[in-house]
């Protein structure tokens, strides 16, 4: 099949314009998705300074927002756990750190997460799941620089466990 010079620019032109259109989609698409970036990574920085200032009721609202943001973001699940914690919103705040398990399971190999998820438990009257999770935390030996009395607050969680 022969096709003749009229035809194939024709062709060339359509392929052209086919890319040339994609582009340009692909850049305004982009653009958008940027400006949605810059505004969840500001509200996930202004919730962490709140949160480092102590602020935590304040913290809270905006990390609630970021949470219908961005529902399967380990580091938001993962402030949204510290700061309801800190507000004393221990239910939601195992809830969200079990999710920031269930999305990173590695976390189990961090000390001070797994810790705060001991702890988190404990307060929420978790006492079964708590009591699983400082006996990994004693299990592994982990002393923390950041934490030196780290296996003293295991060992102090699960007394209070032992004793209820």
């Amino acid at each position: 099949m022969r096709f003749r010079e009229s035809t194939r620019k024709y062709i060339l032109i359509g392929f052209v314009a086919f890319i040339i259109v994609g582009f340009i989609t692909a850049k305004v698409l982009a653009s958008k998705q940027d400006k949605e970036f810059l505004v969840d990574d500001t509200l996930y920085q202004q919730a962490s300074q709140l949160y480092n200032d102590g602020n935590y009721p304040a913290a809270g609202e905006l990390i609630n927002d970021l949470l219908l943001r961005q529902p399967n973001s380990e580091s938001v699940n993962y402030l949204g756990g510290l700061i309801n914690a800190n507000n004393a919103n221990y239910n939601q705040s195992a809830i969200l750190l079990q999710k920031t398990l269930d999305i990173n399971p590695h976390k189990v190999e961090d000390p001070m997460f797994m810790l705060q998820f001991g702890e988190v438990l404990f307060f929420a009257d978790r006492f079964e799941d708590s009591k699983i999770v400082l006996e990994k935390c004693r299990e592994w030996g982990w002393v923390p620089e950041s934490n030196p009395n780290y296996q003293d607050r295991v060992t102090e969680l699960l007394t209070q466990i032992e004793n209820m």
